[in-house]
Order: C-alpha cells, then sequence, then structure tokens
C-alpha cells in the first residue's frame, strides 16, 4: 500500500553523515543545502543543517571525521533514521582504515537495522575508485541486517547528490511486494538512480522497512 506524501507537520528525518576526515563530508552537506562551497574547513566539532524535501524535512548532522574526534561519534547515534558514510573514492592509501571505521559503526546496538548509504566521493578525480571497487573493498554483500546502497557522487559537482522526491517512484519502492521481491539487492542494483536518499527515506515511514 502506498503512502501519501505528509502535509503538515513535515515528517523530520535525521541523517547522521560521518566518514574519515577530509572525505568531503561537509562539502555533501553544503550541497544538499544548496549553499556555497567555496570556503570550507575542516570540521573540529558538528555541523547540522535542516534541508527541506517534498514534506520531509531532513535533519542532517556532519560529524568530525579527525581521528580524535571520531571516539565522539557514538554521541550522535540516537534516533539515527539514515546513516550517510562518505569516502574519499581517490585515496586509496586509507580504504583499510575507512572499512574498520565503518565496520565498527555497523556493530553499534543504537545503529542496528538503520539503512546505510555510501558515498563513494571525488569521482571527479582520475584516481578515483569507481563504486563497484570501493563496494569490494568494504566487503559491503556481506552486510545482511539493513538496506544499504553505495553511490558514486562528487561533492565539488553535485554529481550523485540528490534528495528529490518522486511520489511514484517512492510508492513503488516502499511497497511490500517490492521489498519482498527484491530485498537489499534492489537496492545495489541501482534501479532508480536519481532518488537514493528518497528509498531510504520511504523505509522510514511507518509500515516501511525491510
Amino acid at each position: 500500500m502506498c503512502f501519501d506524501p505528509p502535509q503538515a507537520p513535515e515528517q523530520e528525518v535525521r541523517l547522521l553523515l560521518l566518514g574519515l576526515d577530509n572525505a568531503g563530508k561537509t562539502t555533501v552537506l553544503k550541497q544538499l543545502a544548496a549553499e556555497d562551497i567555496s570556503h570550507i574547513t575542516p570540521t573540529q566539532g558538528f555541523n547540522i543543517k535542516s534541508v527541506q524535501s517534498a514534506g520531509f524535512k531532513l535533519n542532517v548532522w556532519d560529524i568530525g571525521g579527525q581521528r580524535k574526534i571520531r571516539p565522539y561519534w557514538r554521541n550522535y547515534f540516537e534516533n539515527t533514521d539514515v546513516l550517510i558514510y562518505v569516502i574519499d573514492s581517490s585515496d586509496r592509501k586509507r580504504f583499510e582504515e575507512t572499512s574498520l571505521e565503518l565496520a565498527e559503526l555497523l556493530e553499534e546496538e543504537k545503529l542496528a537495522t538503520v539503512p546505510l548509504l555510501i558515498f563513494a566521493n571525488k569521482q571527479d578525480l582520475m584516481t578515483a575508485a569507481p563504486a563497484s571497487e570501493l563496494a569490494e573493498s568494504l566487503r559491503l554483500h556481506t552486510i545482511r541486517d539493513r538496506m544499504w546502497q553505495v553511490q558514486a557522487c562528487s561533492a565539488l559537482t553535485a554529481e550523485g547528490i540528490q534528495v528529490n522526491i518522486e511520489t511514484d517512484t517512492v510508492c513503488k519502492l516502499s511497497s511490500v511486494e517490492a521489498r519482498g521481491r527484491y530485498g537489499a539487492s534492489l537496492v545495489y542494483q541501482s534501479l532508480m538512480p536519481n532518488y537514493y536518499i528518497s528509498y531510504f527515506l520511504s523505509m522510514t515511514k511507518p509500515g516501511g522497512g525491510p
């Protein structure tokens, strides 16, 4: 059964934006909020912005990724609806480090079953690993307890970063039949490539979920 987009009040959704330092998290956040990205400095604490998207109010929390800050990530896990993990796909030397950090996040009780969206950032660089290679490196195929998606993007150009919601698309993807038939593979196979966040948002609706 499909749902109608909420009218008033808007449904609030909490998105937690994590990743190593220099992955591009703050640039992603500013692109989502349609803000100027010409002056960005490393996040020492956290940034939070609210983004309006077709009846949803997206409260996006961007937490600094420096090693000394990462132990404090867990202070922000509560009530997370979608975990967005940003990776510098051009920095292969840090793939192991980012993989270990992600693995620890997926073991956290407060993030259990929370849908995971991975942005394989900096695809505008010639040295960037494709999303498929990154998925293999992170062993994403072993994830069985949540919906997940790896999305190639460039925070610099905004390519691959969308929060548009097309009602018909969300309805189709949020249907019990679609979830039962395709499960996590529906997301991984990128059947609806322009609406990644929309799909995860549909899973947070009452009656949604894998």
